[in-house]
């Protein structure tokens, strides 16, 4: 076991080769297309004028509406525009190129250019579009991978998630938390996650809102190079749940946490966060403040047809642990095998489902079916892109 009560045994052991892993992919693995050669941006720049300069303008950011002949739609993209390139994966751009705007649900006036450019083409004329955007702090989106149900990855987002997790044993009862995230500026995302409760007490149902939590991400490094980044959040539970029927905490909590995430070639990624819930006030409500600690792993796999651009499906399972500070307490171990699919075309909505199973010091705590909605709001209105 470790010093201060960490991880020990077979799940101690378990979490820290998944650590291991993670830091020996930062060191030696990263994530980049696969490319048959490396893009060039000059033959890029010259597939460029030859065609895309007629709409796109020789700036990136759109040619004058004088010079073109159709109605610009809001999805328009202007290619300097650090905040709305970065965040897109080179994979998006090219399945736009190659199939046209129709195939992420964005205007047909964008059309297919599969049958004209070969795959290197292609992939030289988003090496040139890449440079448009001239910071290059932003975190590029091949690091934005598939979001885990519990664990945090470590990407500023832009996001609406409704996220509910449903008893599966002992009384019924569910708690769904609608989180808001916004991304500002190049590396800083705030959070709002409001959690609302339905649990049977006694044979009789009662609901309320459980401690709204507000936090503040920063991005403090990423690499597309070694397909690592890392980011710390700061987050303050406010105490708007009732405490008295386990709503919550009963007491101001700081809760600190760190996130690294790694992906690999083959799109496989690794998440990880570690972080405490540190209340103000535990002696106010001494049957629920209480300070703990908390780690978090996530393996998963991304897996998509027609080389990555198809419907993406993400397996992934979570290992979960926690301790909270108080006589008589021990690991809490729970694992949670789940998977997440892309719903829109544009893949800007998600869903995902699985079942979280303590595994250690299981008395009193029982499975449960979780299940999230995500919408990527960055990436157009919840109505558009399904077609």
């Amino acid at each position: 076991m470790w010093a201060g009560g960490m991880p020990g045994g077979v799940p101690g052991l378990l979490f820290l080769v998944l650590l291991v892993s993670g830091a020996g992919g930062h060191v030696a693995v990263g994530q980049t297309m696969h490319y048959s050669k490396r893009p060039d941006a000059k033959n890029g720049e010259k597939l460029y004028k030859n065609g895309c300069i007629a709409c796109h303008g020789s700036d990136g950011a759109g040619a004058a509406m004088t010079s073109t002949q159709f109605d610009r739609p809001d999805t328009f993209p202007d290619f300097t525009r650090c905040d709305q390139t970065t965040p897109e994966a080179n994979l998006i751009w090219r399945d736009v190129i190659q199939h046209g705007g129709r195939a992420r649900g964005f205007s047909t006036i964008m059309p297919a250019f599969g049958d004209l450019l070969t795959s290197d083409q292609v992939n030289d004329l988003v090496g040139y579009l890449r440079t448009f955007c001239t910071n290059s702090h932003w975190p590029r989106g091949e690091l934005n991978l598939p979001r885990a149900i519990v664990t945090e990855k470590a990407f500023p987002e832009d996001e609406l998630v409704i996220s509910t997790e449903l008893n599966a044993s002992g009384a019924p009862g569910f708690t769904t938390d609608v989180i808001h995230e916004q991304s500002f500026g190049v590396h800083t995302q705030i959070e709002v996650d409001v959690p609302v409760n339905v649990q049977d007490q006694d044979h009789r149902y009662t609901s309320g809102p459980g401690d709204i939590t507000l936090g503040v991400k920063r991005e403090m490094f990423s690499s597309l190079k070694t397909g690592s980044i890392l980011a710390l959040q700061g987050g303050l539970l406010v105490p708007t749940g009732d405490s008295r029927r386990g709503f919550g905490s009963g007491s101001t909590t700081f809760e600190p946490f760190a996130a690294f995430d790694q992906l690999f070639k083959e799109n496989t990624f690794l998440q990880f966060q570690m972080g405490a819930d540190l209340p103000f006030a535990p002696d106010a409500a001494p049957n629920y403040a209480r300070k703990s600690i908390f780690w978090r792993g996530a393996a998963g796999q991304a897996i998509a047809g027609d080389h990555m651009l198809g419907r993406l499906f993400s397996p992934m399972v979570e290992v979960l642990g926690s301790r909270t500070f108080a006589p008589g307490e021990g690991n809490d171990w729970d694992v949670l095998p789940e998977m997440q699919v892309t719903v829109s075309k544009r893949q800007h909505v998600r869903a995902a489902v699985g079942v979280r199973t303590p595994f250690a010091n299981t008395a009193g705590r029982g499975p449960s079916v979780m299940f999230y909605m995500l919408w990527d709001w960055a990436d157009g209105k919840l109505w558009e892109g399904w077609r």
